[in-house]
């Protein structure tokens, strides 16, 4: 199994830990994304959008990094990661579509301002921050009040939802995400999520690496 990807891109990341938490077998094709090779004809021709990640296994060509992982999960039979019972999977799915409909966009304008502006030379726009605010307020304010009730989004151990609600945070320092107020989502990402190995061992550093390119 190829994935297209470059690990230090928010969806990237998510896919890279989302398979180390499967328990996956895979290959990793880099695509730069600093330097738009995900624009390139050859790249376009596995993913016509011009994004990463996408994955290639033998003829089948997948994107949208929530659909990989869960495709991921049922080609290993990672039943712990996206459990099979309805109910449970039901609610790992709404939380996938809740992430890429509303907490990814959210999460990615501090992204944008606070991170990627000024690794741009550009001037973050405090207004645009102002203007999201009480949308990330609302969204992080439905993910505290689920994990005032269990250790993780859909019960006591990690599963996919997890690492696709926790992928637009991965850079929360940087980003200033404004998550004083929400006790129960800190202790999640800071104590549960950023504890997990599959989440140190894809971590992205200052200057945009990864542990392995580091050292």
């Amino acid at each position: 199994m190829d994935l297209y990807m470059d690990p230090i891109t928010v969806n990237c990341r998510k896919v890279l830990a989302g398979m180390k938490l499967i328990g996956a077998d895979y290959n990793i094709v880099k695509i730069d994304y600093f330097k738009g090779e995900q624009k390139s004809p050859a790249y376009l021709k596995v993913n016509p959008n011009g994004s990463i990640p996408a994955m290639q296994d033998e003829n089948f060509v997948l994107w949208e990094s929530n659909a990989i992982m869960q495709y991921a999960a049922d080609k290993f039979g990672a039943i712990n990661a996206y459990p099979q019972d309805l109910l449970t999977r039901s609610d790992v799915n709404r939380w996938l579509l809740w992430e890429a409909g509303h907490w990814f966009p959210s999460c990615y304008t501090y992204l944008v301002e606070n991170c990627v502006k000024p690794l741009l030379g550009a001037e973050t726009d405090q207004s645009v921050l102002d203007n999201e605010a009480p949308n990330f307020r609302k969204l992080a304010a439905i993910l505290d009040d689920r994990l005032s009730n269990s250790r993780y989004l859909c019960g006591e151990a990690p599963t996919i939802a997890d690492v696709a609600v926790a992928a637009p945070m991965h850079l929360h320092a940087w980003q200033k995400l404004p998550l004083d107020d929400f006790p129960n989502l800190r202790r999640w990402m800071f104590e549960d999520i950023e504890n997990q190995p599959w989440w140190r061992e894809t971590h992205v550093q200052e200057g945009f690496t990864l542990p392995e390119q580091a050292a």
